[in-house]
């Protein structure tokens, strides 16, 4: 995702590798799982399992894998016992560091999530401790190269439908809404054949803190890798200025 903009970047992508795409595949699944479960098998009626269909098709997910894996949640809908938790702490150098996780087994998790703060010197802290230090928003990305529209006519479309701001950066649009308008925001986009590289709730920082210690940026590196590779983990989010 590199020559994205800085919001883009927040967040650790785990889409690196083919690898990693298949573990970003089963993260998908658990989030429709959870979605069936909550609000039943048709996106129509189902403004949550909409939104992680878009994150499915974002991240090119073939569509028979997302039926696959909605008839599939919709029988067992019983059996589905995921639950979205969040971990917050710091890394070295005072990197605040926000962990979203999907999980069966929360004991599980929590040791794995704090096993991976430890190996990178850092810790996992209270609900909380950082999390004041971001602003939830709704983040859509734009390949300028698929999307027939310029930049004007796209931005007035994405405010007309809700966004808040609009940003061009050298390979994408960025479109910023508040969480509660991005179902709107995306929904309009969709319909209107607009395609989106990511369609996301996400957690932007408020200010970014430069690392200059070799042994610190280590660390965070340590931290954001064994949590790229843990499959209970939904999403990492920080303010450290890469």
């Amino acid at each position: 995702m590199s020559g994205h903009s800085k919001f883009a970047n927040i967040k650790h992508k785990k889409e690196k590798n083919d690898a990693a795409k298949g573990k970003i595949f089963t993260i998908i699944g658990r989030e429709i799982a959870v979605a069936v479960k909550a609000g039943g098998p048709d996106p129509n009626n189902n403004f949550k399992l909409a939104t992680v269909i878009a994150k499915a098709k974002a991240n090119n997910m073939p569509n028979d894998t997302i039926e696959r894996g909605i008839k599939k949640a919709a029988g067992d809908s019983g059996n589905v016992n995921y639950e979205y938790v969040t971990y917050e702490g710091y890394g070295p150098g005072g990197i605040a560091i926000i962990v979203d996780a999907l999980t069966d087994n929360k004991n599980r998790t929590a040791a794995n999530i704090r096993s991976a703060f430890t190996k990178g010197q850092g810790n996992v802290g209270t609900p909380g401790c950082v999390s004041f230090m971001f602003d939830q928003k709704g983040q859509i990305l734009v390949d300028k190269e698929e999307c027939d529209l310029d930049a004007d006519d796209l931005m007035m479309m994405a405010l007309d439908a809700g966004a808040e701001d609009f940003n061009e950066e050298e390979d994408d649009f960025e479109i910023l809404t508040s969480p509660d308008d991005f179902d709107e925001v995306r929904e309009a986009l969709d319909k209107a054949g607009i395609p989106m590289l990511s369609a996301e709730v996400t957690m932007i920082p408020q200010n970014y803190v430069k690392v200059t210690d070799e042994t610190a940026m280590k660390g965070l590196q340590r931290i954001l890798d064994i949590l790229d590779e843990d499959d209970d983990v939904q999403a990492v989010y920080h303010n450290w200025e890469e």
